[in-house]
């Protein structure tokens, strides 16, 4: 593809968006490449974000094993800032063959016709768990494989537990449970929840209570039932169990559920890793998060692997994404550096591997993504700023605010 036609798509424009979320194509598949199956002698260059030596090394390793069924040549390139690259990769007409593509950058780049929608033609795109090809599908059609997910639970510092008189047959399902359970946990040197002050954890609870911010092309974020979630959580903070990391003097909520300055928390199963690293004796279990007057409801966060339209690769690169989410791999991939397969199979021998994370597996049954369309980050970015005053502010008002800025930024997305 020439530069020109970049520049064409408006490459700038949607790069410039970021966030702090079946049907077989026939068509655009450029070069001799067109169908599945690597081509021995060709190359390709994978650009990652890594988490770590452990995320990274998985992926050298998993190349060669690659390379040496196929002959493809297999570069990975560890990003030190993975949507800089990219955009700079796009720009200069010399983007990565594949590519990490998180959920929040997801429709940005499909709705600016820069990726191939290639996941659909996937020897396993049937495996992939429904929620996530519903996360990576643009206009219903599947675009690119999911890697691997998240979810949120809610964690339990079981000494704090075991201390406060609980058992096993309170942990928490609704929140009348979990309230109640805050307020036994909650004394002097503890509070009993905390979790991040922003929309990326608070928009749970609102979802709980049977809201949701876009329905279609309408925005929906000013409604009865989003008052109710944030209503909820004024209680709690009003109530003492509910105290935010910040006031907690912690940096996130994995860092006051470490130092026992929460006795609970909202966070995914990247909490495992901080708290071997940073706090190795702290116990705890991870169970699925309470339902609400809405019923369950979880934020699911993931990555997949994209592709550039009109890929000359495209046939390799689509051998090497099928080879790469293979419930072998997969699992592979999770016991090195811990995350959560995005097939069928793999999610359910990941599960039965690591008890302890059964819960996040068992929350992408329910779970949403993030509102992410193009050109939302601003209105969230505004509404975490506004939720510095949750305590006392006004849900409406939040709502309200919420509301005008995600319509005007909707219905620039969709033209």
């Amino acid at each position: 593809m020439k530069a020109s036609q970049w520049t064409a798509l408006g490459l700038t424009g949607a790069l410039a968006v970021t966030l702090t979320a079946c049907a077989p194509n026939g068509e655009g598949n450029g070069g001799d490449n067109g169908g599945t199956g690597a081509n021995g002698g060709d190359s390709l260059s994978v650009l990652i974000a890594s988490s770590g030596p452990a995320e990274a090394g998985y992926y050298q390793e998993a190349a060669a094993r690659f390379t040496e069924a196929t002959g493809t040549e297999v570069e990975i390139v560890v990003a030190n800032d993975l949507i800089q690259q990219l955009g700079q990769g796009f720009a200069g007409n010399n983007p990565p063959d594949l590519f990490y593509l998180p959920w929040d950058q997801f429709e940005t780049y499909a709705s600016q016709g820069f990726l191939e929608p290639y996941a659909g033609d996937l020897a396993n795109a049937g495996d992939f768990l429904p929620a996530l090809v519903e996360q990576f599908s643009y206009n219903d059609e599947f675009y690119c494989a999911p890697k691997d997910f998240s979810t949120l639970g809610l964690q339990i510092n079981t000494e704090a537990w075991e201390a406060a008189g609980l058992t096993d047959a309170d942990v928490p399902t609704t929140w009348d449970e979990l309230a109640t359970v805050a307020e036994a946990l909650t004394d002097a040197d503890q509070v009993g929840l905390s979790m991040g002050r922003e929309y990326a954890r608070v928009g749970v609870f609102m979802n709980q209570a049977g809201g949701q911010l876009v329905d279609g092309d309408t925005v929906t974020a000013d409604t009865p039932e989003n008052a109710a979630g944030l209503e909820y959580l004024q209680g709690l903070i009003a109530d003492g169990s509910l105290v935010f990391p910040p006031d907690l003097e912690a940096g996130w909520g994995g860092e006051a559920f470490g130092l026992g300055r929460a006795a609970m928390v909202v966070e995914g199963p990247w909490i495992n890793g901080a708290m071997a690293n940073d706090f190795p004796d702290r116990e705890f279990i991870s169970v699925e998060l309470p339902a609400g007057p809405g019923g369950p409801s979880t934020y699911s966060f993931a990555t997949c692997w994209g592709m550039p339209v009109d890929s000359d690769t495209r046939g390799s690169a689509v051998a090497f994404v099928e080879f790469i989410t293979t419930p072998e791999e997969q699992l592979l991939a999770a016991e090195a550096f811990g995350v959560i397969p995005s097939t069928s199979a793999g999610a359910d021998t990941y599960a039965s591997q690591f008890p302890e994370n059964a819960a996040f597996v068992a929350g992408v049954d329910y779970a949403v993504s993030p509102v992410a369309f193009a050109g939302a980050a601003a209105a969230v970015s505004e509404f975490n700023t506004e939720l510095e005053n949750i305590a006392t502010a006004n849900p409406s008002a939040l709502l309200a605010s919420l509301q005008a800025n995600l319509q005007s930024a909707l219905d620039s997305a969709r033209g």
